[in-house]
């Protein structure tokens, strides 16, 4: 599957390595000329600009926004324009809510779909996966959900609580539904290593 990233810090340029290496395709684009070169010497294909992003995206897009919860609404400004009928924006941030309730609604009204996705690992998470916590409309969920499970850490060498090692169903995936005030509903999606699992 592609995806793009927009935001190439050390979380979002891990994650762009993570996938790559699972077998997504990456277009990166970030402010830094040089974080984007940088990926693209490791098989991502490079953005110079957002215009060249989105053009070099299959549709419908998928594009994750990994910047600070402070810039989100200046990129969607930069970005919506260019995006169509149902592309999905992710923001990866750890965004407040009420923000990313809002901005679905904002974005639902363009027929673009909008997921929210708190996102922890560090720069630790190129080996040993992120946590998420993932809200949205359950179809754009699923439809992206290879991505997701691709960045999750999943059990690793984690020691099971005795008693539970046979239990079915376990904490790495729990699904959670809610119902958010029309037209946005959410599922809530937890991909998470634990030890009370």
């Amino acid at each position: 599957m592609q995806l793009g990233m927009i935001g190439l810090g050390r979380m979002g340029a891990n994650m762009v390595r993570r996938l790559q290496k699972n077998g997504h395709k990456c277009v990166v684009y970030d402010r830094s000329a040089d974080s984007v070169k940088q990926l693209e010497g490791e098989g991502a294909t490079g953005a110079t600009s957002l215009d060249d992003f989105v053009k070099k995206l299959q549709k419908p897009r998928a594009v994750w926004l990994m910047v600070p919860a402070a810039v989100v609404d200046a990129s969607l400004h930069d970005l919506v324009g260019k995006l169509e009928k149902d592309d999905v924006v992710i923001d990866g941030g750890n965004s407040y809510y009420i923000d990313d309730i809002r901005r679905a609604k904002e974005l639902s009204v363009k027929g673009i779909h909008y997921c929210d996705v708190g996102t922890s690992g560090g720069v630790w998470g190129l080996e040993r996966g992120y946590c998420q916590m993932i809200g949205g409309e359950t179809d754009v969920v699923k439809r992206s959900i290879r991505f997701f499970k691709t960045l999750a850490p999943g059990r690793g060498n984690v020691d099971r609580t005795p008693g539970r090692d046979q239990v079915p169903g376990t904490a790495e995936k729990v699904i959670f539904t809610a119902a958010l005030p029309a037209p946005v509903t959410s599922s809530r999606w937890c991909t998470t290593a634990s030890s009370t699992a």
